[in-house]
């Protein structure tokens, strides 16, 4: 049997580099994945160019049950302490858009930097090989893998969520959590398309490709998510990154309310085009929204497109702009698990110690990253997420 002082579950962006720096402590590390291929969610991040971290990153960002859980981690290991690693393995990158930071070349040099990491601390890398069975006792824990029995003082649990199943995610660490008594905030899918029923998105679903900058909000009470970002018309609903920000608010049953002309005084804007133009209806408002939705919007209200703008009463010039400004569209669902980028819900934080992220109810086990009940914004704030969580477990780590 082989003598661990911590053994790492999961070699995603958390595993990885929480292994990595508890073995650069001196720790006797192993890490272990079920998955053939290592840190698959990393390479295929960012279109393949990985945006491993956001400059504008704090506690603000991140939606959780127990909402101050994070700041801990983030103040201690912050996006600053990442950008500096990422810049001595000499890996190029550049920000693309508000505080997003991608590499100039491939996620894979982000891997080949965890995985450097690793080496560096002597970590010890078993993959695949899955895991059967943890168990507690009193000299700490033994596990069941794939490749033998493994004796291990400390377990970290950071096995992500269940998003995107057909690259290995599974929910391994909510049942691992469930065994030793923690309880587990519904996982959801988040940062995800909706969708709508075939009924209400007839009249929409012509415009699928049709993108446009819109203000969006949804959600309840302190749970409730307002952005101002791109969104993109699908032919089963709705996507792009407003939609994939609200998702993560949302319930279902709730509507998502959208600004389609935001930033503008559409009112104010066609009462005075009218004083100034004889063009028609449907090519003014061309001018401020993408034709195609300008054209599917004026069918939709029953709205003649080709009617000249002086005839026109201002009256129904204000209904127009009102229903721009404030559409409000209840979607049926969302395309799931193997869209979503990132899972919501997990391990309740309010049962782990913010500093360590260990569990309250079994000394020597933590839970890192995506498994717990910590969910970012979209733009890199998930991979900050599991740097600074990682980062804080291997430190928090006891040499035996």
């Amino acid at each position: 049997m082989t003598q661990f002082d911590v053994t790492v579950i999961g070699a995603g962006a958390a595993g990885l580099f929480c292994a990595a720096q508890a073995g650069q402590r001196g720790l006797k590390v192993l890490l272990l994945d079920h998955a053939v291929k290592v840190a698959e969610k990393i390479r295929i991040s960012g279109g393949g160019r990985c945006n491993f971290t956001n400059v504008d990153c704090g506690p603000g960002h991140f939606l959780s049950a127990n909402r101050d859980f994070c700041r801990s981690a983030l103040a201690r290991y912050s996006a600053a302490d990442f950008v500096a690693l990422v810049r001595r393995h000499g890996i190029a990158f550049h920000e693309k858009h508000r505080g997003q930071l991608f590499c100039d070349g491939s996620a894979e040099q982000i891997v080949a930097m965890l995985l450097d990491e690793c080496r560096t601390g002597g970590v010890v890398h078993w993959q695949p090989c899955s895991v059967a069975e943890v168990r507690a006792d009193a000299q700490g824990f033994l596990l069941a893998s794939a490749r033998g029995p493994v004796r291990s003082s400390q377990v970290v649990v950071a096995t992500g969520g269940l998003s995107i199943p057909k690259i290995g995610a599974t929910d391994f660490g909510h049942r691992l959590a469930r065994q030793f008594g923690h309880r587990i905030i519904e996982p959801r899918p988040a940062l995800v398309p909706q969708t709508f029923s075939a009924d209400v998105w007839a009249p929409f679903a012509p415009l699928a490709g049709t993108s446009l900058e819109v203000a969006i909000e949804t959600g309840g009470g302190k749970q409730r998510g307002h952005f101002v970002e791109d969104l993109l018309f699908t032919h089963r609903g709705l996507s792009g990154p407003a939609v994939l920000q609200a998702s993560s608010y949302w319930r279902p049953g709730q509507p998502l309310q959208l600004d389609l002309a935001t930033g503008r005084d559409l009112d104010a804007l066609l009462r005075a085009a009218k004083s100034t133009s004889k063009r028609q209806m449907g090519n003014a408002l061309g001018q401020w929204l993408p034709q195609r939705l300008a054209d599917a919007w004026l069918v939709l209200h029953g709205m003649p497109a080709d009617r000249p703008l002086p005839e026109w009463r201002d009256a129904d010039l204000s209904r127009l702009a009102q229903s721009l400004a404030r559409w409000s569209i209840v979607p049926n669902g969302t395309e799931g698990f193997h869209k979503a980028e990132v899972t919501a819900g997990g391990v309740d934080t309010r049962e782990l110690d913010s500093r360590s992220l260990q569990s309250r109810r079994q000394t020597g086990l933590y839970f890192v990253g995506e498994v717990v009940d910590v969910t970012g914004w979209l733009g890199g704030y998930n991979f900050q997420w599991a740097w600074s969580s990682a980062m804080a477990c291997a430190q928090a780590l006891a040499s035996t």
